[in-house]
């Protein structure tokens, strides 16, 4: 539960949402996460934090530079809660269905 609620938390906010997305399409810095988004370095800093806190991205040092690229494989706990309601659903809907149907005969 733990893990779902640090995803939540993280992925609540639209610039962390908007880098994390910008990460699945390859590996960049901070100096290019920057330029992509209108906030500053220290801001896209502090996202990066709170989406590397949910394991949401992960980072490669290079000499000076760090590098950071999606990990979406952190995206697992979330997957999984939306599956568990996903078939709490779609038991109900058949039920609804079947009632319907009943009604209608």
């Amino acid at each position: 539960m733990q893990a779902q609620n640090a995803i939540f938390r993280a992925l609540a906010d639209p610039s962390r949402r908007a880098i994390f997305e910008r990460l699945t399409e390859g590996e960049l810095g901070v100096k290019e996460l920057t330029a992509c988004f209108s906030i500053s370095q220290p801001a896209v800093s502090q996202h990066l934090a709170a989406l590397g806190e949910a394991d949401l991205v992960a980072a490669r040092r290079e000499g000076r530079r760090t590098f950071y690229r999606a990990a979406p494989e952190g995206l697992r706990p979330l997957v999984d809660w939306v599956t568990q309601y996903r078939a709490f659903w779609t038991e109900r809907v058949d039920a609804l269905q079947a009632l319907l149907e009943e009604m209608e005969q």
